[in-house]
């Protein structure tokens, strides 16, 4: 009789769903390194924005997004620790985080929009300062995305109970050839 060979992809999603059943906890983490890194490398664009707008705490509302975002990402390591229950002043310190970078991203677009829209020598979006409309998009999305991550979140406990009902053992067959198997220690 032949050995049946596992499909790889199949296995690989196996080991994908036994990993995500361990640690539920690394879905909102993920959410929160993708929010982050789209900031990061939309930085320039930022960054541009502020020297050419230059209106009143923009560059404090980036820094705090810049600041808020890596420490939140401590928080959420140390308020889901590994096969333990959630630290609550943890938790309860990362939504404050992100509601802080939430409302650092909120003033930003603020000042963007009133540059463009003052009566008095607006900022206009031509080809050259097209990075101001580019990171008005981007925070608009970086929003967006710390919103998905406060939802996953809060949702931790639900999906971890469903992720725990998925049937990811495998299913091994006897080939009748094993024994009694002697566990008595007599010899």
């Amino acid at each position: 009789m032949e050995k049946k060979k596992p499909n790889p992809l199949k296995e690989a999603w196996r080991k994908f769903l036994v990993s995500l059943k361990r640690r539920p906890q690394m879905i909102p983490l993920v959410a929160l390194t993708i929010a982050f890194v789209y900031y990061s490398f939309n930085l320039t664009n930022i960054s541009n924005t502020t020297a050419r707008i230059q209106g009143p705490n923009m560059g404090l509302a980036g820094f705090a997004t810049m600041l808020f975002s890596m420490l939140s990402f401590l928080c959420c390591l140390n308020g889901f620790p590994y096969r333990k229950k959630p630290v609550v002043p943890m938790v309860v310190l990362l939504y404050v985080m992100l509601a802080i970078i939430a409302f650092a991203d909120f003033t930003y677009l603020g000042a963007i929009t009133a540059s463009i829209n003052r009566a008095d020598n607006p900022v206009v979006v031509t080809e050259q300062t097209i990075y101001i409309k580019h990171a008005f998009d981007c925070l608009r999305i970086h929003m967006v995305m710390l919103g998905v991550t406060a939802v996953l979140t809060v949702l931790l406990p639900v999906y971890t109970k469903l992720l725990r009902k998925i049937k990811t053992s495998i299913d091994v067959e006897d080939n009748g050839e094993m024994g009694q198997i002697d566990i008595a220690g007599e010899d």
